[in-house]
């Protein structure tokens, strides 16, 4: 069977691919917009937090036997605490400075921990072993459907999702929301402002790392995997609007299924499609598509 003149197999397994590349889009960009929209922190080390939670995840396997499952909540746990001590030590002095600051704060702890782990291990990849519940697939006669592959994607949904309605929809959301407003106002309600900060930024490194265990079975454990993934990531947020949780995940699957389309009908515009979709969103909506100008 044929669609637009191209096998059905192909084009589903393009689109497939899409809604994975876009599940790891809309995580990555999840947890960059909460640190922003949140902390106003442009985090540029989330691409080797999330490469640190697949290292995690193989370290757990290969040193202690520690499953897949259980390090999809180690891993988040113990980078995540990192991303605490980080916040506490280096970024809680720059709040009051230009937001270039911490751009470059980040930046120069991402290029650190990427050096540190490509002289370790090299830049080739290591492989792990994908759980035994997810192996195999299923065929829905249009295209087969990899358990994992289906599992990250309706995982990748379910996290968002449940992101956005504790942000936008209780009241932990509400004073999140409060404090980057009016942070002495809640102070003042008895809330422990720069507590709930560490935490919000610790919480957006987790989800970076929870991305990274997810692609550790896909794209196996690589120095490399954050750096190379965190520009297109960037495009996606602002893409969305700096800041906007539903944003992020909307342009998230999308841009992912968008390039994923264009592998079929145009692959040589594969790998800047998003770049192109970013310079057109920007003319038109300088804030981003879920974005408000400020």
């Amino acid at each position: 069977m044929e669609i637009f003149g191209i096998p059905s197999q192909a084009l589903f397994g393009q689109l497939l691919i899409g809604l994975i590349n876009g599940s790891f889009y809309a995580l990555l960009s999840l947890g960059l917009a909460v640190i922003f929209g949140l902390l106003n922190i442009i985090n540029f080390a989330h691409g080797a937090q999330y490469m640190m939670g697949a290292f995690v995840a193989y370290f757990l396997l290969n040193l202690l036997g520690v499953g897949y499952w259980w390090a999809l909540i180690i891993a988040p746990l113990a980078v995540g605490a990192l991303g605490v001590i980080i916040e506490r030590t280096m970024l809680a002095r720059l709040y009051k400075l230009d937001h270039l600051y911490g751009l470059l704060l980040t930046f120069g702890l991402a290029l650190i921990i990427q050096g540190i782990f490509r002289n370790e291990f090299g830049s080739s990849g290591l492989p792990y072993r994908m759980p035994s519940q997810l192996v195999g697939g299923v065929n829905l006669g249009f295209m087969f459907l990899p358990n994992y592959r289906g599992w990250v994607i309706a995982a990748s949904l379910m996290v968002c999702l449940s992101t956005w309605y504790v942000i936008e929809r209780t009241k932990l959301g509400a004073y999140l929301r409060a404090a980057t407003e009016n942070p002495q106002l809640v102070q003042a309600f008895g809330i422990n402002v720069p507590r709930m900060i560490t935490l919000t930024y610790g919480f957006g490194v987790a989800l970076a790392a929870l991305a990274g265990v997810m692609a550790a079975p896909i794209y196996q454990v690589n120095p490399q995997m954050g750096g190379d993934l965190i520009i297109v990531v960037f495009a996606v947020v602002v893409i969305g609007g700096m800041g906007s949780i539903m944003g992020a995940i909307v342009t998230g699957f999308g841009l992912g299924l968008t390039e994923g389309l264009t592998k079929v009908f145009y692959p040589e515009a594969s790998n800047t499609v998003i770049f192109v979709v970013m310079v057109i969103v920007l003319l038109i909506k300088p804030a981003g598509l879920f974005g408000t100008q400020k």
